[in-house]
């Protein structure tokens, strides 16, 4: 069981980190243009985290069948 929490563990610490570095650049990018450009507000990385999912499921489709 004990083997079982660290497996768990370090998934949700491997996840987490690869989340952080595909959000990251949507950020940078984000708030790098979209404020100069179009008056946006900036955005955090949880947000770009969020953009990218969302536009994950708007590009990449859904079901195919």
């Amino acid at each position: 069981m004990g083997d079982f929490i660290i497996y768990l563990l370090v998934t949700i610490a491997y996840i987490a980190v690869f989340a952080l570095i595909f959000s990251l650049p949507i950020m940078w990018l984000w708030n790098w243009l979209m404020p100069v450009i179009f008056g946006l507000t900036e955005i955090t990385w949880i947000q770009a985290l969020g953009l990218s999912v969302l536009s994950g499921f708007f590009f990449r489709g859904g079901y195919k069948g």
